[in-house]
């Protein structure tokens, strides 16, 4: 009898003491791996920003302008958007001008896998991967690259980034360029912000390829290269377009240098009197555009740091583009900036004397700057100071 109670005894101490011999095992295991189990799932991470522009310009070709001494009024108002959950990344930008630049619309927009800290894939409104990116230029004009698609442009498709060691690869395909109407054969709507083959013809199925190597971090060569097709609304055929670029983005300590030649053709499904320009639309506006140039750049920007009250920086720049064309009575166009981006924490101001040749923003010739352009078409300027506050 003695013997059973003994046995009873040592049952219960043997079952109160197990499940604190498993935790100190559990906890010892836990311990040993570095296994972290979160107090709490993973959430959305939102972050709303924006900016509102204001903006002066006098150009000099408007003659009652230049009586009243310019304008001044609202540039842009705009709405960032970027969110985060996991692997994934939202970005969006939505602008709003006047109803005379196209009113609103959006500026870019995708979903980005990240896969890992070096290599991402884009879905929808994203940029196309050619020549100096984000930007082959440092003032608020932008460069003549821009002004035929080829400098910050985004188009609806998927990009693919990566980088190697030194090497930075790019493959994208674009469907077409951001589609508001999906009519059966209605034009694009010009209220877009990157230039797009507009009118006539719409541009589809584009492949881009660009691949840069890394001399170091802030010193850049690249070459890129895009081929995709023209769709001729009226005859119902296929054209085709084509472009590459080489080009160098170095930086020398408080100077950066951006350097690029590339050339562009379209090859139009289209009539006689159709062949020799393609229609270009962005802002809310149309103008003509030779099928085919050289375009080749040279921006220079030097930063000097500063403490002035709430300026921090002054970056002075010298921007320069010229347009080639080659076919047979058409004039070239050519483009220059020169003016200075004054930082002050969120408040950045841009103050640009820009003047062009055969460029339809700095100058009288809209309709065929870009295009057959006018033989005797002299410099016109714009003198244009850029407000802008970005929260």
């Amino acid at each position: 009898m003695v013997k059973k109670i003994q046995h009873f005894i040592c049952g219960l101490i043997l079952i109160a003491f197990t499940p604190l011999a498993l935790i100190a095992q559990i906890t010892t295991s836990l311990q040993q791996d570095t296994i972290i189990i979160p107090s709490k799932p993973d959430k959305p991470i939102l972050k709303i920003g924006g900016a509102v522009r204001f903006n002066y310009n006098l150009s000099s070709w408007k003659k009652e302008q230049v009586k009243r001494g310019g304008d001044f009024g609202l540039d842009m108002f705009r709405i960032n958007a970027d969110a985060s959950f996991k692997n994934l990344d939202l970005h969006a930008e939505y602008r709003f001008y006047s109803k005379d630049f196209g009113g609103s619309f959006l500026k870019e927009g995708y979903v980005r896998y990240k896969f890992n800290d070096s290599t991402n894939l884009d879905i929808g409104l994203v940029q196309n991967p050619f020549g100096n990116t984000t930007y082959n230029s440092h003032n608020w004009f932008f460069n003549l690259p821009y002004y035929v698609g080829f400098e910050d442009k985004f188009s609806m498709g998927i990009k693919f980034h990566q980088r190697k060691r030194n090497w930075i690869y790019e493959l994208a395909f674009f469907k077409n360029a951001m589609e508001l109407n999906f009519g059966d054969k209605s034009e694009i709507d010009p209220s877009r912000y990157s230039y797009d083959v507009a009118g006539r013809n719409k541009e589809v199925n584009q492949g881009n390829l660009k691949t840069e190597y890394l001399l170091a971090d802030d010193k850049r060569i690249g070459i890129s290269g895009m081929v995709g097709g023209v769709y001729n609304i009226p005859t119902g055929r296929m054209g085709a377009r084509w472009a590459g670029a080489l080009h160098t983005d170095l930086t020398f300590g408080k100077l950066n240098v951006k350097l690029q030649s590339m050339y562009y053709q379209y090859n139009l499904s289209d009539s006689i009197n159709h062949k020799q320009v393609v229609d270009l639309a962005a802002y809310g506006a149309t103008y003509q555009v030779a099928r085919k140039a050289y375009l080749h750049t040279a921006s220079f920007a030097y930063t000097q740091p500063v403490k002035m009250g709430p300026v921090t920086a002054l970056t002075f720049y010298e921007n320069y583009s010229y347009m080639d064309k080659p076919q047979a009575g058409f004039t070239d166009t050519q483009m220059n900036v020169v003016g200075c981006m004054i930082s002050a924490g969120n408040l950045v101001t841009y103050v640009d004397w820009a003047a062009g040749k055969n460029q339809p923003w700095l100058g009288p010739e809209w309709q065929n700057g870009l295009s057959s352009g006018n033989p005797d078409s002299k410099w016109n300027s714009r003198f244009n100071i850029n407000i802008g506050y970005y929260f």
